[in-house]
């Protein structure tokens, strides 16, 4: 099995629900929600994909990286390339059911260890969504991070004892889910958090905490002050609020503000290994993938999730390869190969 025939069945098993376009912009999906599109018009799901696009590699071959070293520590596991799994729910209302949420949490999160990293598991307005991808953790030994939605602080706090009782590596709430239409349409309370419900949420837990939806340097701070061990740079996929600044546009300024206080990870239209390396350029650690792994579940199951990421690593290696980049743990010095000064 390979990349191209994982997508060919993708495309024939999504029902419409994704036609995997040629370019992946968010532009057909746009309104999508529930589905695979942005909020509203799509302009931030557009936007995230545009202004990583924009970002150019700076192609170097007077050099001696022939062999970049691509492992990477997170959460205390070491991982084969700087990429986990994003987290997706719902393949019912978002993806047309050819897999159910049991086997999607099943394939990501053993596709992911087949592949020499980890998934994170997601959490939505149906419960059996976060309670399935409990249990795939919980199979898999542990391997795997659940992300929780801002509910009410006792019901995220009843969610990370279910991680930890799966063993899970880390968990971690996706605070841009904060307005999000599927969870009104299960009458699942969701909100924004404070600096102290922050606090409260992560000393209930020996586990690391990842803080999922920031944006702006000042509530990167507040994740710091917090006690946070890692925040992921994302605009929910643009799938909550229209208009928001693309990822690859704040990045920089978080990185510098923050990037050596805590890890730093970056989420949004990542769609091959080069957008990896533009993301480390940018000062992430490490990034999360999202949309091409739910084609990797539904045109070829674990072992489609596998190739995926097996994909992008293989990209990655080359374009380090031809960037001088040669080492992901020296990432914070990557931004020489890079054109743009300014995203």
């Amino acid at each position: 099995m390979d990349i191209k025939e994982i997508k060919k069945n993708a495309k024939e098993r999504m029902k419409d629900f994704c036609i995997l376009c040629a370019e992946c912009n968010g532009r057909w999906c746009a309104g999508k929600v529930p589905g695979m599109g942005g909020a509203v018009s799509g302009g931030s799901f557009q936007r995230s994909y545009e202004k990583l696009k924009e970002v150019k590699v700076a192609m170097r071959t007077l050099h001696g990286v022939t062999d970049p070293k691509l492992k990477r520590n997170f959460f205390g596991e070491e991982l084969s390339f700087p990429a986990m799994i994003a987290p997706i729910t719902g393949t019912k209302f978002n993806m047309g059911g050819y897999v159910s949420d049991e086997e999607y949490s099943n394939d990501i999160v053993f596709g992911a260890i087949d592949a020499g990293t980890i998934a994170m598991i997601g959490d939505t307005g149906d419960p059996n969504c976060f309670q399935v991808g409990i249990d795939a953790i919980k199979r898999a030994n542990g391997k795997g991070i659940a992300i929780i939605k801002p509910r009410e602080n006792s019901e995220i706090i009843k969610r990370i004892r279910l991680a930890e009782e799966a063993g899970a590596i880390a968990v971690g709430i996706d605070v841009d889910g904060a307005g999000l239409v599927t969870m009104k349409l299960f009458n699942q309370p969701v909100g924004p958090k404070t600096l102290s419900d922050l606090k409260e949420i992560i000393s209930s837990t020996k586990l690391p905490v990842i803080i999922k939806g920031i944006l702006t340097v000042d509530e990167a701070k507040i994740c710091v002050e917090a006690g946070a061990s890692a925040i992921v740079v994302s605009n929910h996929g643009g799938r909550c609020l229209n208009e928001t600044f693309a990822p690859a546009e704040v990045l920089q300024e978080i990185s510098q503000a923050v990037g050596n206080n805590i890890t730093i990870l970056a989420d949004g239209a990542v769609r091959e290994g080069v957008d990896i390396l533009k993301y480390l350029a940018l000062g992430a650690d490490g990034v999360l993938i999202g949309r091409p792994i739910i084609w990797g579940s539904i045109g070829g199951r674990q072992e489609g999730v596998k190739v995926t990421l097996e994909t992008f690593k293989s990209q990655l290696y080359q374009s380090m390869i031809l960037s001088g980049a040669d080492d992901v743990k020296n990432s914070k010095n990557f931004s020489c190969i890079l054109y743009t000064k300014k995203v």
